[in-house]
């Protein structure tokens, strides 16, 4: 299997790279880096154009070296750089010509924005500013859920298996703070809130159970509720470690073969403390059947 890693041509963004290291020492797969430049449109046979599409390119493999440098040598690799009318339109061509199982690409921005919407494969999300040692290898997998992702978790559990992690079911509790209160309005509040606890925690107390019963087990399985007035504070109610992976799934709303986020798994990519790994319903279905078989 391929890890795809979309490197900044300018050469910034070290955080994808250490997640990148990270996968890749974790699954055995290996790594393709690509640095995506501006196909130029229309051609142009100008001197100018050409010497600042050479400048260009000349700059994008500098990146690559850089990025040789700096992920661990001992992880195989190749570099390369690509033509594309855009940044993400580059990406996802190159991950159908390397068949790559995951995008790995930087913070959420215009270019991230658009994969997690379009990309028909999970795209793993760096965080700004994450940093992982040489060696480190992803030690949790927790996987977002609201309720109904059953395919999500088996498929979350199959690849913390494979890969030696625990599995973690977190659900995210956010109840906004109202410019004002009456009393009742706010215990009509806290009992439905109450009854979401006590459902959400049946459901996911029967999806660890059938996690149970498969093939191969995570070490370690817990669920886990974090509760805010704000997502960023749900998140931050939930205890994160170093070498910690997020799961989420696509809307239902959306294309089954994409990423497609709905609102609340993109404000879980934003706000998440950790890296995020957001798959495809089709791709999260196809994962959990394997990991109920193999």
């Amino acid at each position: 299997m391929t890890l795809l890693v979309g490197f900044a041509p300018d050469g910034r963004g070290k955080g994808v790279l250490h997640l990148a290291a990270m996968l890749a020492r974790s699954s055995g797969d290996d790594l393709v880096v690509v640095a995506i430049i501006p196909a130029p449109w229309p051609p142009s046979p100008a001197r100018v154009d050409a010497e600042w599409r050479a400048e260009v390119e000349r700059a994008a493999h500098d990146a690559l070296d850089r990025a040789r440098e700096r992920l661990p040598a001992d992880l195989p690799a190749r570099y390369l750089v690509r033509h594309a009318r855009s940044t993400p339109a580059g990406l996802l061509e190159m991950a159908e010509e390397v068949d790559a199982s995951v995008i790995v690409t930087g913070p959420v921005g215009s270019t991230t924005g658009r994969l997690l919407h379009s990309s028909h494969v999970p795209v793993a999300v760096a965080p700004r500013g994450f940093r992982a040692p040489p060696d480190a290898r992803v030690t949790r997998v927790t996987a977002a859920y609201g309720g109904s992702d059953d395919d999500l978790v088996v498929a979350a559990a199959g690849v913390a298996a494979r890969v030696g992690a625990s599995l973690r079911v977190a659900s995210f509790a956010v109840r906004a703070r109202p410019p004002f209160t009456a009393g009742v309005g706010r215990l009509a509040d806290n009992a439905m809130e109450a009854e979401w606890v006590q459902e959400i925690e049946a459901r996911a107390r029967t999806a660890l159970g059938t996690i149970e019963n498969l093939p191969a087990v995570p070490r370690d399985l817990e669920a886990v509720i974090g509760h805010g007035e704000t997502w960023e504070e749900a998140l931050e109610d939930v205890e994160w470690h170093d070498r910690d992976v997020l799961v989420v799934g696509s809307s239902s709303i959306g294309p089954l073969a994409r990423v497609f986020l709905g609102s609340r798994a993109a404000k879980i990519v934003r706000h998440a403390p950790v890296p995020v790994v957001c798959v495809p319903r089709g791709v999260a279905a196809e994962l959990a059947e394997e990991a109920a078989t193999v």
